[in-house]
C-alpha cells in the first residue's frame, strides 16, 4: 500500500522543490562595483590591495563574481594595453572601531587587527581567497547553480568584538609600448631590471622571473621613443547574491597549486605551495611546436563530498589542467581559449577564458581523504616564465536531502521492506495463479493462434 502512494508523493515533493528554487532565482541581487583607481602608465605596474571594498553584507550566499578592468568611462581595457595577470577577493575579519587603511601595497595577512577568513584549504600559506582569476576573467563561468550557494555574513562564524569585511588585490601590468610584450606580462627580471624584491631583499640569482620581479610600481620596459597618457583604471566587479535560508547547500572553496611540495610519505610535509613556476624551453624537438612540459602532483583531500563546478587558472602558454580522483577517474579537465582579434574578450594570443565544470549534483563525489592526482599542461616552445598551474573546485557536503532521487527511492523501499512483506507474497501468489491459468489457456488455444512467434523476456 505505502509504495502505493510512493511515487505521486516524490513527483509533488520535486514539484514544490522546483518552485522553491524558482522563486530564489527570482529573488537574486546583482550589484556593481568599481574598486578605487589604478593609475598606469606605459610599463608602469600596479598590485594593489584595496580594503573594506563595497561588498555584499549580512547573512547571504554569494552566486556570482565576476571583473573586468575599466577605463573612467567604463569602457573595457583590451588585455594588449592593460594586462590583468590577477586578481583575488578574499574575506577577512576585522576588530571593530580601529582605525586602519584601506589602501595597501601588502595583503596585511599578519596584523593582529585583522583576521583572514581562509578557503578551505589546502595551501598552508597563500591563497586564501574565495574567487581570484586573471586575463580569462571575461569569458569564465563563475555563477553557481541552485540549490548551493557560498555561505557569508554568518554571526555565529564571526569572533566576537570583529565584523567581517572583503579585500581586493589587482595585479595589473601596463604594456603599451613595451619593448617585449609577453616578456612583461610574464614578469622577466631583465626587462624590469630588478634584482630585489619588494622588500629590498637580494632575490636568489636563479630567479629569472615572476612576481617578484613585477610589484607595484615597478616599470617594464618599453620602446625608445614611445609616450603615452597616464590614465585612471578601475577594477569593475560584479556580485550576484541572495538572502541565507535554510535550503540552501553550503559550499567550500578548495585551491590546489601543482608547485604544492606536499608529500604523502613524510607526515610532517607542510602544502607549501610557491603559487609560480618556470616553463624551460623544449630542446629536443626540432620545431619546438610539440613541445608540452607536464606537471603533476598528489594531494590528498581533508573532507570529501559532491563537487559542484571546478575550473583552472593557468597563464599563457597554458594548453590544459586536468583533477583526478584515486581511481584515475575524471574529477574535472579545464582548457584554455585563445583570442584571435584585438576587442576586449578575444584579445590575440591571451587567455580569454578557461573551460569550466559543473557536474549533475551527486555525479561526481569525493571521499574523505581521497587521494587526488592535479595535472597541469603548458606548451614549452618557448620559455614561460611566472606561470601558475591552479585548480578551483567548489564541494558540498552530501546532506540527507541532497540525495539524488534513485538514492530516496532505495532508501524509502528499503525502510518499508520489512513492512510489504506480507504484500509481496500476497502479490507472488496472484502471480503464480496467474501463472497457472495462463499455461491452461495455451492448451485450449487454436492452431491458428500457435502460428504467432512467443515474445522472448
Amino acid at each position: 500500500m505505502r509504495q502505493g502512494w510512493f511515487l505521486p508523493l516524490v513527483t509533488i515533493l520535486l514539484t514544490l522543490n522546483t518552485q522553491n528554487l524558482e522563486a530564489r532565482e527570482n529573488g537574486v541581487k546583482t550589484s556593481v562595483f568599481l574598486s578605487p583607481k589604478l593609475v598606469l602608465g606605459p610599463g608602469s605596474v600596479a598590485n594593489k590591495v584595496f580594503y573594506d571594498i563595497d561588498f555584499p553584507r549580512g547573512h547571504v550566499a554569494l552566486k556570482d563574481f565576476n571583473a573586468e578592468v575599466v577605463d573612467e568611462a567604463g569602457n573595457s581595457i583590451p588585455l594588449h594595453e592593460t594586462y590583468l595577470h590577477h586578481w583575488v577577493a578574499v574575506r577577512y575579519y576585522e576588530r571593530k572601531g580601529i582605525s586602519v587603511s584601506k589602501h595597501s601595497h601588502s595583503s596585511g595577512f599578519h596584523q593582529a587587527d585583522r583576521i583572514i577568513a581562509r578557503n578551505a584549504g589546502i595551501c598552508d600559506h597563500g591563497l586564501t581567497q574565495y574567487f581570484g582569476l586573471g586575463s580569462e576573467t571575461r569569458k569564465t563561468a563563475t555563477h553557481i547553480p541552485d540549490p548551493y550557494g557560498i555561505e557569508i555574513g554568518n554571526p555565529a562564524e564571526i569572533p566576537d568584538g570583529y565584523e567581517e569585511k572583503w579585500f581586493l588585490n589587482v595585479h595589473a601590468i601596463d604594456t603599451r609600448g613595451a619593448e617585449e610584450r609577453l616578456g612583461c606580462t610574464e614578469c622577466r627580471c631583465d626587462l624590469y631590471n630588478v634584482t630585489v624584491d619588494e622588500y629590498n631583499r637580494p632575490l636568489n640569482p636563479d630567479y629569472i622571473g615572476g612576481l617578484y620581479c613585477c610589484y607595484d610600481e615597478t616599470h617594464c620596459l618599453v620602446k625608445q621613443g614611445f609616450e603615452s597618457v597616464r590614465r585612471n583604471l578601475y577594477m569593475k566587479y560584479t556580485v550576484k547574491w541572495v538572502d541565507w535560508e535554510d535550503s540552501i547547500l553550503p559550499l567550500k572553496i578548495y585551491i590546489f597549486d601543482i608547485t604544492d611540495s606536499w608529500s604523502k610519505s613524510d607526515e610532517l610535509s607542510k602544502h607549501n605551495c610557491q603559487i609560480e613556476y618556470t616553463v624551460e624551453a623544449c630542446a629536443n624537438d626540432a620545431n619546438n611546436k610539440a613541445c608540452v612540459e607536464s606537471r603533476q602532483i598528489s594531494v590528498v583531500m581533508p573532507t570529501g563530498g559532491d563537487v559542484i563546478y571546478g575550473v583552472a587558472h593557468q597563464h599563457t602558454g597554458g594548453v590544459g589542467s586536468a583533477l583526478y580522483g584515486e581511481d584515475g577517474r575524471v574529477i574535472c579537465s579545464s582548457t584554455p581559449t585563445y583570442g584571435q582579434g584585438t576587442e576586449p574578450g578575444n584579445e590575440a594570443g591571451y587567455i580569454v577564458g578557461m573551460s569550466t565544470c559543473y557536474p549533475e549534483p551527486g555525479s561526481v563525489r569525493i571521499a574523505d581523504g581521497e587521494t587526488l592526482y592535479l595535472d597541469s599542461n603548458y606548451s614549452s616552445s618557448q620559455r614561460h616564465t611566472g606561470v601558475m598551474g591552479l585548480f578551483y573546485i567548489l564541494v558540498a557536503e552530501p546532506l540527507p536531502n541532497s540525495k539524488s532521487y534513485l538514492q530516496a527511492a532505495v532508501e524509502i523501499r528499503g525502510e518499508t521492506a520489512k513492512n510489504s512483506f506480507i504484500w509481496i507474497g500476497v502479490l507472488f501468489g496472484v502471480g503464480i495463479a496467474i501463472l497457472v491459468a495462463f499455461l491452461g489457456y495455451r492448451k485450449l488455444r487454436s492452431p491458428r493462434e500457435d502460428e504467432y512467434e512467443p515474445i522472448n523476456i
